[in-house]
């Protein structure tokens, strides 16, 4: 059946091609159909407190997106018309300022101290936004963008949803440089290492396409994240070139077997299907593990990258062959020797010295194990966004201006009595960096009775049974004195009413933190795992894979240790993304290497003639890998504005180096040290076992 569809594939072409070329059309419709979203805290586990509460804001109280509007210097006429500008916009639930409380004609020293401390400072006021919609979705960002529209120049917008529209703005801006940059230097990486100068664009071309279908194809989940976005094109045309440059060199391999090349590629197909559907197993098994992720953005970024592997696999088997048979003889003519560095003197070396490189890997092995341990994290991404990016800027003003850095939500029930709301809220002002709390108790502590409370008012605090209470905080979120505040609050909250959820960016951040914390754990496991799995029924063997998935954990291990000893935080998602792509991803060099070592010692070589041969025979498939997915995400992490997405690319750059390096100039020496061990404990290791009888294939003549 496979041998029917590649002669036909190969007959046709150009057919092909037209099909491939149709067939992106609706995928770039579906790419542009494909909602983004840019709230990281959306990926929560929905068991947790702070995500039950963040739903309990948006029904009933419509407050799960919320806004701060400083004005500088504006009289109170421009604020009140303000507030009511924007309560009028369709995604905005409610404004507060106090011109809803007590008007505008109060002077500031006549209104209660509380309320002066709450929406003055100096001469800055402060208004509160409500959104009807969760802060990521498309309404909010979109009335985010209205209420701009009307401020002038001395307002100042605040909040985590404002973060998420200026957020959005500069992926909007940076995804084409990363694309680009990621081909250009592909591209350069290529032509480093291939014979010809023709060749890098069309297996580019083949990537692309694969891309495309790949990104299009996400409309069927409804959204990606900003994440997944911004680094899956690049991932996957790192991992996928290999795909393409072994259907090119088993062609050529080919080529000399049949008159007809259209024959030649017809048998690299089978042969390309067979290995390659063998070989992305462990690169699919890396992305697997990101789905069992309690934070679902595990789950968004791993199955768009399955997506990404399966058809990159496809579309090498099923059009890269046409595009080759187009451009043969451009490749032909534009050919030339490689630029690849002849190692065969440095294995030789390094098989001289193993059992000094086996030591010397040892001793690597506490120190990249206690600097990965102590590498530090950084949590929030606005902390890694651009200076002078205006909600930047608004958050800085909301912080130095009215001692805000982040805000809490507790939603609790309502009938609590005076008397016991008046000592919570007691209680919650004395937890250390509480600067403020706002309640429907305060605003009648205020001396106003409740029928002359407005509508407005009430319905931002209590609802069907519910109270809301801001609790305003000096500290900022995803910090460790933001998480012992959030225990202090909660300790005080136990009191008064056990069910009172605490909500809010500092509540949800410091779930974040403690999810990633099993997160980091679980997909380490079932990562090395799977891989091992893979490996073990690969060379039915037990020890080999430990010695392939232990050479691999430890340039993890290096590539994090490295952070911690260059005192620089990493994202809290790059371990488990580095873990997952750099295991998954290349293992396949070792893989590589082991299988042609044990191929040599099946043709009675002994250890040292065949590990010197499959070093020498796999070192420029090793350097081709690497350097093709090191150059993709390091162009990203140059031209990246926002921190966390360079650094994450930097860390991708920085493994596939340290995996080729452990590769080239470590495995050898473990490989020929091991290998009486692989013998003992490896079914077949140096004897291959008994072809089976097999019907004869038949024959395709040449047209």
């Amino acid at each position: 059946m496979l041998e029917q569809i590649a002669h036909r594939l190969t007959r046709k072409p150009k057919l092909v091609m037209m099909i491939a070329v149709a067939l992106m059309i609706p995928s770039i419709l579906g790419y542009v159909g494909t909602r983004v979203n840019y709230d990281i805290l959306s990926y929560l586990p929905h068991d947790l407190p702070a995500y039950q509460g963040e739903q309990l804001l948006e029904e009933p109280f419509h407050m799960a997106a919320t806004s701060m509007l400083i004005v500088e210097g504006m009289p109170a006429g421009y604020s009140d018309r303000l507030v009511n500008e924007i309560k009028e916009l369709p995604g905005v639930s409610n404004a507060l300022w106090i011109s809803n409380l007590m008007g505008i004609q109060m002077p500031i020293k006549m209104i209660p101290e509380n309320f002066r401390d709450l929406f003055f400072s100096g001469n800055a006021t402060m208004i509160i936004i409500q959104y009807k919609n969760a802060g990521s979705s498309n309404e909010t960002i979109e009335a985010i963008e209205q209420i701009r529209a009307l401020c002038n120049e001395r307002c100042f917008l605040a909040g985590f949803s404002v973060v998420s529209k200026d957020l959005q703005d500069i992926m909007a801006r940076d995804l084409p440089l990363f694309v680009g940059c990621a081909v250009l230097l592909g591209l350069a990486a290529l032509g480093v290492c291939l014979e010809s100068s023709v060749l890098p664009f069309v297996l580019i071309i083949s990537i692309a396409i694969s891309v495309v279908y790949n990104m299009g194809s996400n409309i069927f989940l409804g959204e990606i994240s900003f994440i997944t976005k911004a680094i899956a094109a690049v991932l996957q045309l790192g991992v996928t070139v290999d795909y393409s440059i072994f259907l090119y060199h088993r062609y050529v391999a080919e080529r000399p077997n049949y008159d007809d090349k259209r024959d030649a590629m017809t048998q690299a197909i089978l042969a390309a299907f067979r290995s390659l559907t063998g070989s992305s197993l462990t690169t699919i098994a890396g992305f697997l593990a990101l789905c069992f992720m309690r934070m679902t953005l595990g789950r968004d970024l791993g199955i768009v990258m399955v997506k990404g592997v399966m058809l990159g696999v496809t579309t090498v088997v099923l059009v890269l062959p046409s595009l080759l048979l187009l451009f043969d003889e451009r490749i032909e003519k534009h050919r030339h020797p490689t630029l690849l560095p002849d190692l065969s003197r440095v294995n030789a070396f390094l098989i001289r010295h193993h059992v000094a490189l086996v030591v010397l890997l040892v001793l690597i092995v506490p120190v990249a194990i206690y600097g990965s341990n102590h590498t530090g994290f950084f949590y929030k991404v606005d902390d890694t966004m651009p200076e002078g990016t205006p909600s930047i800027v608004s958050n800085d003003k909301l912080k130095t201006e009215f001692d805000m850095a982040s805000s809490h939500f507790i939603v609790m029930r309502d009938d609590l009595s005076a008397s016991r709301m008046a000592a919570l809220e007691a209680e919650l002002e004395a937890v250390p960096g509480i600067s403020s709390v706002v309640s429907y108790h305060k605003v009648l502590g205020a001396g106003i009775p409740s029928f002359f409370v407005p509508r407005a008012v009430t319905d931002m605090l209590k609802q069907e049974g519910y109270q809301l209470l801001m609790v305003n905080s000096t500290y900022s979120a995803a910090t460790d004195e933001v998480g012992v505040q959030l225990d202090q609050m909660q300790a005080v909250l136990e009191r008064y009413d056990p069910e009172a959820m605490v909500t809010g960016e500092g509540a949800m951040y410091q779930g974040m933190i403690e999810t990633s914390i099993v997160d980091i754990q679980v997909t380490n496991i079932i990562s090395a795992a799977a891989i091992y799995l893979i490996v073990a029924l690969t060379f039915q063997s037990v020890s080999i894979p430990a010695v392939l998935v232990a050479a691999i954990e430890l340039a993890i291990q290096i590539n994090q240790g490295i952070s911690y000893f260059k005192g620089a935080d990493i994202f809290f998602l790059s371990p488990i993304i580095i873990s997952s792509i750099q295991l998954g991803a290349t293992v396949d060099y070792a893989i590589l290497m082991t299988s042609r070592f044990q191929e040599e010692l099946r043709t009675g070589k002994d250890r040292a003639e065949a590990i010197l041969i499959a070093a020498n025979t796999s070192d420029a498939s090793i350097i081709t890998s690497a350097l093709v997915l090191f150059c993709a995400t390091l162009g990203v992490s140059f031209v990246s504005s926002i921190g966390m997405i360079g650094a994450l690319c930097t860390m991708l750059a920085r493994g596939a180096v340290i995996s080729a390096i452990i590769c080239l100039f470590f495995l050898p020496a473990l490989l020929y040290t091991f290998e009486p061990v692989f013998a003992k404990t490896t079914r077949n290791w140096r004897a291959a076992p008994a072809p089976k009888a097999l019907p004869e294939a038949p024959q395709i003549k040449s047209v």
